[in-house]
């Protein structure tokens, strides 16, 4: 059952930026509230207020409304029009559709609204009676319109001439259904009162299993039985079945068995549906599995490659920096605080809104040097994950080639397999030791004297290209050389 909180006003206060104090307007349909209240207290400033398709059973605390223009009470459990005299000065719309108002008299209680204009009761038992429409229009002579019909003068005049004759006659069929409606709340609250015991009953006698025991000492399950419970579970789920089959057919005979339109046959209604709700919500939960939680590391220690909030990335080896750099493109609007990065020698992990994104790097890294970005445009996270330098704190290691033979017996062939493992055990790893000074000297003499032998071959060679260009004796210039000899 619902109830009128300021939580509830205010989200239904959007459109007034949730400040509930200068509200104008309020939504507060099919929300199965039962009372109507505090509305008067922290918004009187309202003009609109729709509460219709709820559970009120009277109209109470909207004497301070003085603003109100517009009250929307349709399809609700209203027996009698009342409360409405004292504040709501400013009322001009009323609509009271679909209630259970029996006691047309009531509608007195509006000759003080002098600015209503309209009003709507059909749907009620009292729109029913006999002179229903000429005594609400003889009686509240403000209206212009009675069940969206508009009401004309001739109407009005006819009305207040036939209105003490309809007064008699409405007032008898008040008394016969005021009797009726009293029949109709005493069975009500019987039967009430018979699902209340019955329930009782139910939970009194039934175990924790949900069968029926006679006496203690059948009420608890012996160790064979238990037994058994365990070694079948399908008779369990079997069982589970049934029961839901037998709130099936319970639900079915709700549904269609006859009952009279009642405020209290509603009331039913609805605690049958929230009943049902509950029931379904407990076999979900029951239903539901709880997710294992995501492997990252093998039983033998090796970090997995897990992309669970399967977000791209790319990753890419920038040689010149010697690091490794990872863009993995998360959520652009994402708040940075649900993001968790963790760099390790051999992989990174990335928590992302609590998934977990893991990638194995294909070299090592330093922890402590790496950092990470988020881009402001597209919200990417970039790793800047620096490789680690094996020449830091240990000699350098270099390969030489050397020939390899496999040791293979006269008479028998190597396959390529077994020369390619032979090779890779051959190779011989040999640390860069530094030079001496005499070494040194005289490796820079001999890139010196090579340096001065280079020169001297390409002078000599642009020398003779300059005798080609040479004029032999006797040949004859152009006329442009010629102007250019002195």
């Amino acid at each position: 059952m619902g109830r009128i909180t300021e939580d509830l006003i205010r989200r239904n206060a959007e459109h007034n930026d949730c400040i509930i104090f200068s509200l104008e307007e309020l939504s507060l349909h099919q929300q199965e509230i039962e009372r109507l209240e505090h509305i008067d207290k922290w918004c009187r400033d309202l003009k609109i207020l729709y509460l219709q398709n709820n559970l009120i059973g009277k109209i109470e605390n909207v004497s301070k409304l003085k603003k109100l223009e517009y009250l929307n009470l349709a399809l609700n459990n209203i027996e009698k029009i009342e409360n409405l005299e004292a504040g709501c000065e400013g009322l001009t719309k009323l609509d009271l559709t679909v209630n259970f108002i029996g006691e047309l008299s009531s509608v007195k209680t509006l000759q003080h609204n002098i600015h209503l204009k309209e009003l709507f009761l059909m749907g009620n038992p009292c729109a029913d009676f006999d002179g229903y429409r000429q005594f609400v229009v003889a009686t509240l002579q403000q209206l212009k319109w009675l069940d969206g019909k508009e009401i004309e003068r001739s109407e009005r005049i006819q009305a207040l001439q036939d209105f003490p004759a309809v007064e008699q006659q409405i007032r008898e069929q008040e008394k016969a259904y005021c009797l009726k409606r009293a029949k109709d709340k005493e069975e009500a609250q019987r039967k009430l009162q018979e699902e209340e015991n019955e329930g009782e009953r139910e939970g009194r006698h039934t175990g924790f299993d949900g069968r029926w025991y006679t006496d203690i000492s059948a009420a608890l399950p012996s160790s064979e039985e238990s037994k058994d419970d365990l070694q079948a579970p399908e008779i369990q789920e079997g069982g589970c079945k049934k029961k839901k089959l037998d709130n099936g057919e319970d639900d079915l005979e709700f549904w269609n068995k006859p009952s009279l339109y009642t405020p209290e046959s509603r009331l039913e209604t609805l605690r049958h549906m929230e009943k049902q709700r509950k029931d379904q919500e407990k076999l979900s939960e029951k239903k539901k599995k709880v997710k294992p939680p995501r492997v990252l590391i093998s039983e033998n220690g090796r970090a997995l490659n897990v992309n669970e909030p399967k977000l791209d990335f790319s990753l890419r080896d920038d040689e010149k920096r010697n690091q490794l750099v990872l863009d993995l493109a998360v959520y652009r609007y994402m708040d940075t605080s649900l993001i968790d990065v963790d760099v390790q020698p051999t992989y990174v992990r990335v928590m992302v809104k609590g998934k977990p994104f893991q990638l194995v790097l294909p070299a090592e890294v330093k922890p402590d040097s790496s950092s990470a970005k988020r881009a402001q445009t597209t919200g990417h996270l970039v790793v800047y994950m620096p490789k680690h330098c094996e020449c830091s704190g240990a000699p350098c290691w270099t390969a030489r080639n050397v020939s390899v033979i496999a040791e293979n017996s006269p008479g028998q062939h190597c396959s390529p397999t077994a020369c390619h493992r032979a090779s890779r055990r051959e190779v011989l790893l040999t640390p860069l030791t530094p030079e001496t000074p005499q070494e040194e000297g005289g490796r820079n003499n001999h890139r010196l004297s090579r340096n001065i032998k280079a020169s001297e071959k390409h002078a000599g060679q642009q020398q003779g290209a300059d005798e080609q260009k040479k004029p032999a004796n006797g040949e004859t210039r152009s006329r442009s050389q010629q102007a250019r000899l002195p």
